[in-house]
């Protein structure tokens, strides 16, 4: 079902009408070459079948190749274009596989009402901080736990549809979504626990679990499962608004529900039903950019004894100072997860992150960006994997230089 909603996105851009498309005009095509030096943190990488919170931990090299990005658009008629994101990353099985693909209709007009519709594999509209080229946030290295959560296991395939309407008061905004093929999403939130790390999970990727987790179910390490299949055959949605106020800022609201039969499983994974409220807040004063979002909702799988229920709830506030080619940013995180099973549980967490972040784009098509994160977290998990108590603080440092195409 991956495969074929990738190849469908691609057939789409490959389907555009000759005689109206003009190769030269209407494909522009972007993207970077990301390097870094990283001072990871002690735990090996949750993304290595570790505990650790971050991208990079245990083992990892201090300079690393991060990632290629590439993003081809092309308008193919009067407000119709299609749009395809591709990843080159080392730890991608494939070495190459897609972000995002698809396609996207905004007639023009010069109304007070306006609408557009969009349909393939795409990041669900949600964030109000990762809106860079390969769903990167602007402002720091690292998103927030809650986009970090978002960017691993969220995926929409299916359709969005977009209705504005421009007021005196402003722009208000309702938009609603079908999908498939999200079946697996809580697997991580539930079992990994909150993370932060700027690596969204490709379309045909299979995402490693924790070591620590699956021995503490009976379970062989070195499992993986898939993020963006259909198991149950029913049909996912969200639906959220948004008021967008001239010189003032936006807020918004979404709720969530992929619609997963818990008891549903296929052949190697699992369904897990899934559902969330989401709110956020942007405002702009000057150089000065402050947002806040807040993420809550709940996850459940069946087991033997009934169902595995999780609690989880995240927010953040970024404040971010752009001034010519420097651009500060600061963000604290919040998060927690509780698994109702038992009190205390050893996969339930208390955290919070702190992040700073200074970047500089004076060069041309070049920008450089140094990060550190500090993150406090309590799970008694960390006892069962000999990494000391259920209290850790780590620490991670990066340096990243991007080259712009």
């Amino acid at each position: 079902m991956r495969a074929a909603a990738l190849l469908a996105g691609l057939l789409f851009i490959a389907a555009s009408p000759a005689a109206a498309f003009d190769p030269l005009d209407d494909v522009a095509v972007s993207g970077y070459v990301d390097v870094r030096a990283v001072a990871p943190a002690g735990p090996t990488s949750w993304l290595k079948g570790g505990l650790g919170k971050f991208r990079y931990g245990s083992g990892d090299s201090p300079v690393t190749f991060g990632e290629g990005v590439m993003q081809a658009s092309a308008r193919l008629d009067n407000g119709l274009s299609a749009v395809t994101v591709l990843r080159l990353e080392p730890r991608t099985p494939s070495l190459v596989d897609a972000l995002e693909t698809y396609l996207r209709y905004a007639p023009a007009g010069g109304g007070d009402i306006g609408w557009s519709v969009k349909a393939g594999a795409f990041f669900p509209t949600l964030s109000l901080e990762n809106d860079d080229l390969g769903w990167a946030s602007p402002y720091t290295l690292t998103p927030s736990a809650i986009n970090s959560w978002v960017g691993d296991e969220l995926r929409t395939i299916g359709s969005e549809a977009t209705l504005r309407w421009k007021s005196g008061v402003g722009t208000f905004s309702a938009l609603g979504a079908l999908f498939c093929c999200n079946d697996e999403a809580g697997i991580l939130i539930a079992d990994r626990g909150w993370s932060l790390e700027d690596r969204p999970t490709g379309l045909t990727e299979r995402v490693r679990l924790p070591d620590t987790t699956l021995r503490l179910f009976h379970k062989l390490p070195d499992q993986r499962t898939g993020m963006f299949d259909e198991i149950d055959g029913g049909v996912g949605w969200y639906g959220g608004l948004a008021w967008q106020m001239p010189g003032i800022g936006k807020l918004t609201a979404m709720r969530y529900d992929n619609r997963a039969d818990p008891d549903a499983v296929s052949s190697r994974d699992t369904s897990w039903e899934t559902k969330f409220w989401s709110f956020g807040a942007r405002t702009q004063v000057g150089h000065l950019v402050l947002i806040a979002q807040q993420l809550s909702g709940y996850t459940a799988v069946a087991v033997a004894s009934g169902e595995a229920e999780t609690k989880f709830q995240s927010g953040f506030l970024l404040a971010s100072y752009d001034l010519d080619d420097w651009r500060l940013s600061v963000r604290e995180d919040l998060f927690q997860t509780r698994h109702l099973s038992a009190t205390p549980h050893p996969l339930s967490e208390d955290g919070d992150a702190f992040t700073a972040s200074l970047s500089w784009s004076g060069l041309d098509r070049v920008r450089l960006t140094g990060e550190v994160i500090a993150l406090h977290n309590r799970r008694l998990e960390y006892v069962r994997a000999g990494l000391g108590g259920p209290d850790r603080t780590d620490t991670q440092l990066q340096f990243d230089a991007r080259f712009f195409l």
